[in-house]
């Protein structure tokens, strides 16, 4: 029996399969085993799972040797398999903050799409990375090789890359235990009452447009979603704030500050880029429309990026400085007032 959920993992794809050995298994070494488990699931793709530490039996880690025995419990966390489209190498600028034999930490500028896919299928940031990398592990979901994980386009910031299959497998099970350290930088709409807080709720596709989420306070609506912030500085209608990410849904701070009142100014699908606050203010007004001029994306960075590295077990941790729309664009409200 094979109970499988999808889990989004900072906008990732990697499956969870959860087993029950039938009761007339035959010992069979698990890597076999499970080749015939999970659709598309290479030997090779299948192996490094286990030695990074995603195959778990009875709860506990096991080896490629291991025989499954009847009612033995099974339990998987492995990326999934590529379909058959080829995405190509391209000779585009990527600025690359660390790289060794198994990762490599990517500071991806704004507007860059991070993987081809509708009307999307070259100048992305995959292409770039194949051009920079050469060959990348491609055991994962449809035109991703190499990430974990990935940030929207029109956000700012770090992106670790997974250049073996084992580091792809030992980040990703690192994801799906919410032990990587992800801290953002918002400037959101409105004065934040309190210097920290926690917006929790469960997101899903908003039925009405399906580019974006929607937060819930149901659970049977959606999934988990929580992030944790801090207040850096308070100016005049807007606050910039540290974004701790506990899940990593789709949109995940972008619907969160726009369903309590607070959403991240210049973001035009979910209501930043109107005036929010101080719309009544002529003198106001034109500043902003100055601001949207600056900054004519969704004001959010991908700061601070933390993780075990797969191979030396050693915990590393980079931090990128906000790019020139974002800085310019504090120092503008900074100095503006009434």
């Amino acid at each position: 029996m094979d109970n499988k959920e999808e889990f989004e993992l900072e906008e990732g794809w990697f499956e969870h399969h959860a087993f029950t050995v039938d009761p007339g298994q035959e010992p069979i070494r698990i890597d076999r085993w499970l080749m015939h488990k999970i659709a598309n699931a290479s030997r090779s793709k299948v192996q490094a799972g286990i030695e990074a530490g995603c195959v778990l039996v009875n709860n506990k880690i096991i080896k490629s040797n291991y025989k499954v025995k009847p009612l033995d419990d099974v339990r998987v966390v492995m990326t999934t398999e590529p379909r058959d489209t080829e995405v190509y190498p391209e000779n585009l600028p990527i600025d690359i903050v660390y790289e060794d034999d198994q990762v490599a930490v990517i500071n991806k500028t704004a507007g860059m799409v991070v993987h081809p896919g509708f009307n999307n299928y070259s100048g992305t940031l995959v292409n770039a990375l194949l051009y920079h990398f050469g060959n990348l592990p491609q055991k994962q979901a449809e035109h991703r090789p190499g990430l974990v994980h990935r940030i929207d386009k029109d956000t700012s910031g770090l992106l670790v890359i997974g250049k073996t299959d084992f580091a792809l497998s030992h980040l990703g099970k690192q994801f799906f235990e919410h032990t990587i350290h992800r801290r953002y930088w918002a400037l959101v709409w409105g004065e934040m009452s309190d210097d920290s807080g926690t917006i929790q709720g469960y997101l899903a596709r908003d039925p009405a447009d399906r580019r974006k989420s929607k937060h819930y306070s149901d659970p049977e609506k959606g999934k988990i979603a929580i992030t944790h912030y801090k207040v850096l500085k308070r100016f005049q209608f807007l606050t910039l704030v540290e974004c701790n990410l506990e899940t990593g849904r789709t949109h995940q701070i972008r619907a969160h500050f726009s369903a309590i009142g607070h959403p991240l100014f210049s973001d035009e699908m979910y209501g930043g880029r109107e005036l929010v606050r101080g719309g009544s203010i002529p003198k106001f007004k034109q500043f902003i429309q100055n601001c949207f001029s600056v900054m004519p994306r969704q004001s959010l960075h991908a700061k601070e990026l933390g993780f075990i590295h797969p191979k030396t077990g050693e915990y590393m941790q980079f931090s990128a400085e906000l790019p020139n729309d974002f800085s310019s664009l504090l120092k503008k409200v900074e100095q503006f007032s009434l």
